[in-house]
């Protein structure tokens, strides 16, 4: 079963990492990232970081799945990195 865990049927771990490949690329170089509430707004939120800087602060907008979330995390991950651009959505 190429590419398929034998007691799981499911894809391999390489195969199901790399929908975010930016997101793993930054965990390879020691950077961050964490979910969880901001308790004063009660809002759900990502935050990405590098170590020095912070690249990118996603809010949850309304419907949206984790899924979502981290595509749009994975994005705001490479457009910091290719451009200085840095996303906030948490103090804007």
């Amino acid at each position: 079963m190429a590419g398929k865990s034998a007691r799981s049927g499911r894809a391999s771990p390489s195969a199901e990492h790399s929908r975010w490949k930016n997101i793993e690329r930054l965990l390879d170089a020691e950077g961050d990232i964490s979910l969880g509430r901001i308790p004063d707004n009660r809002i759900f939120a990502i935050t990405a970081s590098d170590g020095d800087r912070c690249l990118a602060m996603l809010r949850r907008r309304k419907g949206e799945a984790l899924i979502a979330m981290l595509d749009r995390l994975d994005s705001a991950i490479v457009t910091a990195w290719e451009t200085d651009d840095y996303i906030d959505e948490i103090n804007s």
